[in-house]
Parts: structure tokens; C-alpha cells; sequence
């Protein structure tokens, strides 16, 4: 009887657990490195990508977004197929590039492109406070093609957040339509990239990872600029280098600032492909507050009482959104192991 009380009380279904647990603690810590290293690279590409189109004198956002992509990609080939560090992927063909990965490109090129031409119109603080908009509009897509469930609370949710930006947006001192209509076109097509590429990512089974996915985007991308940057600002750059000498270009500054673009796009890819959209939104709350109070500080940009009041309300509905979408992942993962444990245990291990 003593021996028997001294023997093991773990059992094979215990061990599995812990097993579990370890698993899921290890991938939360990589995930949450992967998270803060997301939110220091955009930081550093938004506020550079501020000072060059502003402060630095290139105002030229397609052109900026131009040099991203094609620097972008001739990394990503040299990678790939170059120097073979990572190997394409099979599963991409001819039609799965034309129907997959085109769209994505599209969606990305319209984002960068917005996204960048609202900073010269508008200050990086008001601009963090218009992307609080960004879970709004996932909501409202995923409900579109059913990866969301509606509800009334939800909605109500989605209003808080909408009423916020309305009231940061009227409280803007400096607020320029024509910059917040372009935020808002950004706003829209990067909610579409990031459902696009997470489905595409998860669903399509290309086993795309972060360098063999901007490898395949980021020349599309660039084809795509080449439209606008003809139409809308090569005639004023080469007026400017040529006749009034107004604008500045430094190689070395363009290719810092394209390094920093390479490694956040990298990164927003491998983020996505390990978790999902969801995560890049509860981040995206950190990371946009921090840019609010960082960027006034750096441009000298003022935040009104009615801007900041507005901004508060919409990040407490952002968050509200994220807490219960957090909750339903872990009644799901909660759920998955019993599901899981039902039937032989050789089909549990497989």
C-alpha cells in the first residue's frame, strides 16, 4: 500500500495536457515578440514616411510606395531565387496568381498609396485616430461574405466606435477633406488586404510564408503604381528636379526608408499567417496610442480637448470589440480539446 501511494499520479491524458499547455504558452510569447516587434517597425515606417513626405521635402507618396515595392522585391528574389534561402512556392500557378495573389496586390497597392498621400494632408495623430475605424470595417466585411456573425451588440459596438472617430474628426484642427477622404480609402482597402491575405494564407493551402509572400506580391504592387505615379506625380517630380530644384532626394535616405518598409511588410505577413486579423487590431490599439502621443510631440501637431475626448471613446470601443472577440477564441480553443478527445486517442494524436 505505501508503494502504491508513492507511484506516479500523473496519468497519459494529464501528460498530453501539459503538453498542450507548454505548446500554447510557447506560441503566445513568440506571438506577443512578434507583435511588439510589428508595433516598433510600423512606428518607425509611419514616422519616417511622415518626415520624407513632409519635412524633408519629396512629396510624392506613389513614388515613395513605388520604392518600397521594387526594393521589396528584389530582395525578396534574391532570396528566393538567387541565393535559394527560401523556396518558392509550388502551389502558385499562372490562374492561382491571377485570382489569389493579384487582388491581393491591388488591395495593397490602393492602401499604400492612400495611406501615404493622407500624410501630407494630415497630421500622423489624426490619422491613428481614423484607422480606429479599421475593426469597423472588418466587422462590416466579414459579415458581407459570412466570416462574421451580426449581431445587435456588435453593431451597437461598431457605432460607439464610428460616433468616436466623428467626434475626433470634428475636433480636428487642422482637418483637411480631401486627406480624410483618402485615410478613409486606405482604411478601407487595407481591412480587405488583411481579410484577403488571411484567408488566402490560411485556406488556400499555398504555404506562403512572409518572404515568398511579398516575393509574389510585391512586383504585382509595383506594376500597379506605375498607372498613378505616370498619371499624378511623374511630371511634377521632373519639374521639380529639373526646373525648380525644390525637391530633395537622398539615395541613402530612400533606402533606409525602404529597409524599414521591407522589414514591417515581412513582418505584417509572417503576424498574419501565424495568428490573424483579429491580433493585428488589438495590437493595432496599442500601437496607434502611442503614435498619437509620440507623433504631437515630434511634428508639433495639437490635439484638441473634443479630438482627444473622441479618440477615447472610439479606442474604448476598439477595445470593447477586441475583449469580446478575444473571449469567443478562448471559449473556442476551450471547446477544441474535448471535441478533440472524443473517439480512439490514435485519432486524437494524429
Amino acid at each position: 500500500m505505501p508503494a502504491s501511494s508513492d507511484a506516479p499520479s500523473t496519468t497519459p491524458a494529464t501528460r498530453d495536457a501539459d503538453a498542450r499547455s507548454r505548446r500554447v504558452v510557447a506560441k503566445a510569447l513568440a506571438d506577443n515578440a512578434l507583435v511588439a516587434l510589428w508595433v516598433g517597425t510600423s512606428a518607425i515606417v509611419i514616422l519616417f514616411n511622415k518626415y520624407i513626405l513632409t519635412a524633408y521635402g519629396f512629396p510624392f507618396p506613389v513614388a515613395l510606395t513605388m520604392t518600397h515595392m521594387l526594393f521589396c522585391s528584389v530582395v525578396a528574389f534574391v532570396i528566393v531565387r538567387a541565393l535559394k534561402l527560401v523556396p518558392a512556392s509550388e502551389g502558385v500557378t499562372r490562374e492561382v496568381y491571377a485570382t489569389k495573389i493579384t487582388p491581393i496586390a491591388a488591395l495593397f497597392a490602393v492602401s499604400l498609396w492612400a495611406s501615404n498621400t493622407a500624410y501630407v494632408y494630415l497630421s500622423v495623430a489624426f490619422i491613428q485616430m481614423l484607422k480606429a475605424l479599421s475593426p469597423v470595417v472588418v466587422y462590416a466585411i466579414g459579415c458581407s461574405i459570412g466570416v462574421e456573425r451580426y449581431s445587435h451588440e456588435r453593431l451597437a459596438n461598431m457605432a460607439v466606435v464610428t460616433l468616436g472617430v466623428m467626434i475626433a474628426s470634428y475636433g480636428e484642427l487642422n482637418f483637411n477633406f480631401f486627406g480624410f477622404a483618402v485615410q478613409l480609402v486606405a482604411v478601407l482597402a487595407e481591412s480587405c488586404r488583411i481579410i484577403a491575405v488571411q484567408l488566402v494564407l490560411g485556406k488556400a493551402n499555398l504555404k506562403l510564408n512572409s518572404i515568398t509572400t511579398l516575393y509574389y506580391v510585391s512586383p504585382a504592387c509595383f506594376v500597379f503604381l506605375i498607372v498613378p505615379f505616370a498619371m499624378l506625380e511623374l511630371p511634377r517630380l521632373a519639374y521639380g528636379l529639373e526646373v525648380t530644384h525644390s525637391v530633395r532626394y537622398s539615395a541613402g535616405i530612400m533606402l533606409a526608408n525602404a529597409m524599414c518598409a521591407f522589414a514591417l511588410n515581412a513582418v505584417i505577413y509572417l503576424l498574419i499567417g501565424r495568428t490573424s486579423a483579429l491580433t493585428l487590431n488589438v495590437a493595432g490599439v496599442v500601437k496607434d496610442m502611442f503614435l498619437i502621443g509620440i507623433s504631437s510631440v515630434i511634428f508639433e501637431a495639437p490635439i484638441s480637448a473634443t479630438q482627444l475626448v473622441g479618440s477615447l471613446i472610439a479606442f474604448g470601443g476598439v477595445c470593447y470589440y477586441n475583449y469580446r472577440k478575444l473571449n469567443d477564441a478562448f471559449a473556442a480553443a476551450a471547446a477544441a480539446p474535448t471535441q478533440g478527445e472524443v473517439g480512439p486517442k490514435r485519432d486524437s494524436q494524429a
